[in-house]
């Protein structure tokens, strides 16, 4: 290509621009994609090239070419006052590098350009989507003020202590609700107390030969204390009725609970059960709740607030006089477990860099199981329910004190407007760190371009989880998953007296079994990837369930060893599903699925107390449901994409080409004309 000095003097300077934006200017050269050469400006009409098409206009951080511009696939249009207006049968002044043009931000001046024809929205998404100035990511932003420096670990710490109270919460009526063995109080015979009537006369014999927790005689069986007679049989004619003057609770394990102090045994027992459902009742509405609030007041101030609530309400869990005080205290304790549960976890990942987010997640996993132990031991010190219950909430006071020095998600004020409070707290975290001489570089402006703010999804964020094939497919994944994971892990969890063993142990055993299996998991996701682990820790979780069905009762460490195996693969299947479910969703909804699966989660958590009750039905029946459910869901893994090695997808559009139903493709928007080929 020649140059013409002419009057215009030297060549122009020549543009690298992508072949999108150079057909979208009207350029339909080809040109390989992976051409290192420039698009350059010919020498007849400046800022034209030689086959006819306009070179690209002038973003910042590009050498700058005339204001005016005619673009050919544009029809005339008026410009600014004082520019050149419509004309008839020549191409449009599109002005697209004049100051008095707005641009896409709204503000006058030099910004995107704008082509205001029939090609504008065309070439400005060319442009929009393929050349933007260089940002700096809040990733960067935190590397350059310390990484996962001394304020990170410091911060981790402290928001993983309260984490420990979490296990004690949640597995809490294993103690507070324990059932001692009981028996009806003896019907007191004519001219003698109950306590004269000996207990073989007044209660039948169950089929273990012990007395029956329900039932009692009528009248007593005299003849049963016959030496002639069947001094230890059971009148089987004789007539019972139910425990009209209360039970008889003998000394164990358990000697103070709310079992004890209500009576919720026989026709009562399952109040324990609706008890523990409505805990878990506050854990959904909380995940609900608290996720939109802590969206509009912020993170810190919901979990401070948590706190709080979380300690007033167990207090009153301890000092609750009636069984529907107790239920109301537990829904209010639940709700605010779960805004503590939310706010910790977005936090940490809030504040942490990239690299170091696998090695928070699995410290916080671990704090969940160490909880366990504690809960444990505590239990075994306090074995009174107010003692207990007392013990488990005081600590959330602490939590609640020191909270008011926990540092505000920096990304959540950016993102709320309010980039001053966020440069306040990055540089008192660049201080900490000893980076303060970066802090003081930092500026509102500088805050405000780390902000990338997607455009709105027709419908909502909600709407996008079902609206396409791949996100159909994954959403439904993810609900099988996280439903049955959480099901059949508290249908275990919440039933240690069903195995026979000392309750005390048995919480050791299941809190024990944790860390292999969670360090095993860690293994298969990284070598055999995401899907096997996940699919295989729930079918081997459903397996060892099931089995129990089968292992009589006179086996109980048998029992016991399935049972742990169980557990120990559902606990794997919880630390896949918080990587896998992460990686399956794509980056403008991955917030609202990872919703999905928690909600669904609390959903299995409700049902489970309740599946447990209908052993009235047929002892094996709760086991087969729990067993099932994860089976199914083993099954339904096979449907999910692998994500391991795998780019996180960043739009639906990713997750839709990942799943096949789109094709690979380099152009976001249409760029040609559908009406000709010459743009007309």
């Amino acid at each position: 290509m020649s140059g013409d000095p002419g009057s215009r003097g030297s060549r122009p300077p020549r543009h690298p621009w992508s072949p999108d934006i150079l057909r979208a200017l009207g350029c339909h050269r080809p040109r390989d994609p992976e051409d290192p050469r420039v698009h350059t400006p010919g020498p007849r009409h400046s800022g034209w090239c030689q086959s006819g098409c306009p070179a690209p206009p002038v973003i910042p951080h590009v050498p700058p070419i005339p204001p005016t511009l005619r673009c050919p696939r544009c029809p005339p249009a008026r410009g600014p006052r004082g520019s050149q207006g419509r004309g008839s049968g020549r191409p449009g002044l599109c002005l697209i590098n004049d100051p008095r043009w707005r641009s896409r931000t709204g503000q006058r001046g030099p910004g995107i350009p704008i082509c205001r024809g029939l090609g504008a929205s065309r070439l400005t998404r060319a442009l929009s989507s393929s050349v933007r100035s260089p940002a700096m990511s809040f990733v960067e932003l935190l590397a350059r003020l310390g990484g996962m420096g001394r304020f990170q670990v410091t911060y981790v710490a402290a928001l993983a202590t309260p984490l420990l109270m979490l296990a004690s919460h949640n597995l809490l009526q294993n103690f507070t609700a324990g059932t001692p063995e009981h028996h009806c109080q003896p019907r007191p015979a004519a001219n003698a107390t109950a306590a004269d009537v000996p207990l073989v006369v007044s209660i039948p014999l169950d089929g273990h030969r012990r007395p029956q927790s329900c039932r009692r005689y009528v009248e007593p069986q005299w003849h049963l204390l016959d030496v002639n007679g069947s001094a230890n049989g059971t009148a089987t004619e004789a007539a019972t009725e139910p425990c009209h003057d209360g039970w008889t609770y003998l000394d164990g394990i358990f000697t103070d609970t709310i079992i004890t102090e209500w009576d919720l045994v026989c026709d009562s027992k399952k109040l324990k059960q609706v008890a523990q459902s409505i805990y878990m009742a506050g854990i959904l509405l909380g995940s609900c709740l608290f996720g939109v609030l802590s969206d509009k007041f912020g993170r810190r101030a919901l979990l401070t607030w948590c706190y709080l609530q979380l300690g007033a309400t167990g207090v009153g869990t301890a000092a609750a006089p009636s069984l529907l005080v107790y239920c109301v205290c537990r829904f209010l304790t639940g709700l605010a477990m779960a805004g503590v549960s939310l706010n910790s976890a977005s936090l940490c990942m809030e504040w942490i860099p990239t690299e170091a987010r696998a090695v928070v997640g699995t410290i916080n996993g671990y704090c969940y199981t160490l909880g366990q132990f504690v809960l444990a031991a505590v239990a075994f010190v306090l074995p009174r329910w107010r003692q207990l219950q007392l013990a488990v909430s005081l600590p959330f006071f602490v939590f609640f004190f020191y909270s008011w020095l926990y540092v505000e998600s920096a990304r959540w004020q950016v993102t709320s407007g309010r980039a001053d409070l966020a440069l306040r707290g990055l540089r008192k975290v660049a201080r900490i760190n000893g980076r303060k001489e970066e802090g003081d570089k930092l500026s509102e402006e500088a805050l405000r371009a780390l902000v990338h703010r997607e455009p709105p999804l027709p419908g909502g964020a909600v709407a996008a989880l079902a609206r396409t094939p791949g996100m159909r497919t994954v959403s439904c994944g993810v609900s099988f998953v996280w439903f049955s994971t959480s099901f059949a892990y508290y249908g275990l969890a919440m039933d240690l007296q069903g195995f026979g063993f000392n309750v005390y142990l048995s919480q050791l055993v299941f809190g024990a079994v944790d860390i292999p299996a969670k360090l095993l998991s860690v293994l298969v996701i990284s070598c055999l990837g995401r899907r096997p682990a996940q699919g295989g820790s729930l079918a081997l979780a459903g397996l060892c369930i099931l089995a129990n069905i089968f292992v009589p009762s006179e086996l109980p460490t048998l029992r016991m060893a399935f049972a742990v195996v169980g557990k120990g693969a559902l606990a794997a299947s919880f630390n896949c599903a918080y990587i896998f479910t992460g990686e399956l969703f794509p980056t403008i909804i991955r917030q609202t699925g990872m919703g999905l699966g928690g909600t669904m989660a609390r959903v299995g958590s409700m049902v489970a107390p309740l599946v447990r009750m209908m052993a009235d039905v047929s002892p094996a029946l709760p086991l087969v449901i729990y067993g099932a459910a994860p089976i199914v869901s083993a099954i339904a893994t096979c449907f999910l994409p692998e994500t391991r090695n795998a780019p996180l997808p960043e739009t639906v559009k990713d997750v839709e080409r990942r799943a096949g139903h789109l094709e690979d493709d380099d152009v976001a928007v249409p760029l040609s004309s559908t009406k000709s080929k010459d743009g007309a």
